[in-house]
């Protein structure tokens, strides 16, 4: 019996063998991206929730503040229409943004300060911000798994043929480095 035929079924059968592992990571990663997605997803939502509270909460203290109340409600219109990482973070950011403005206007107004509500819903908010900090960093570090996966080399070869991409990251706008931070006073 020739040594040949069988090292041709072997190396093609360790080839097979490769492939479908490396097939069983690459899901795997892209599944880990998917569920830190929903992660996020879960915060922005929770976040989401919280504005037309802390609107009307401001709205019923310092309803002269018309701009920054309408800005509040545009961008979480925009952030709930949009699913695209790199496009989403950059409403986020600006929604983040906003709703800080709505909590420093508490300086400027001693009833709403004094607000139970107000110091409830501000609670929540920054709750929710650490959440979604926490959540931002886990998607992005599923995601550089994922591309590293995709852009290895010889993995790049069952990534390609399966249809498996590379994700998207998560990142704030540079102009959002410099946004002030929302802390609870009570």
């Amino acid at each position: 019996m020739q040594a040949g035929p069988w090292i041709a079924v072997t190396a093609v059968a360790l080839a097979a063998l490769w492939a479908v592992v490396v097939f069983n990571r690459l899901v795997r990663l892209r599944n880990r991206v998917r569920s830190a997605w929903a992660d996020i997803d879960v915060q922005l939502t929770r976040r989401h929730d919280l504005v037309p509270m802390l609107v009307e909460a401001v709205r019923g203290h310092a309803a002269h503040e018309r701009a920054t109340i309408e800005a509040a409600t545009a961008l979480r219109a925009q952030a709930l229409a949009s699913s695209r990482p790199p496009e989403l973070a950059a409403i986020e950011d600006a929604l983040g943004r906003s709703l800080a403005r709505l909590l420093a206007l508490r300086e400027a107004y001693p009833d709403l300060d004094a607000s139970a509500n107000f110091a409830q819903l501000q609670r929540d908010l920054v709750g929710i911000e650490e959440q979604l900090q926490y959540a931002r960093r886990f998607y992005n570090g599923a995601v550089r798994d994922l591309n590293d996966g995709v852009q290895r080399v010889p993995d790049r070869i069952v990534a390609t043929a399966a249809g498996v991409r590379a994700a998207e990251f998560y990142e704030p706008d540079p102009a959002a480095r410099a946004a002030p931070v929302v802390e609870a006073t009570r």
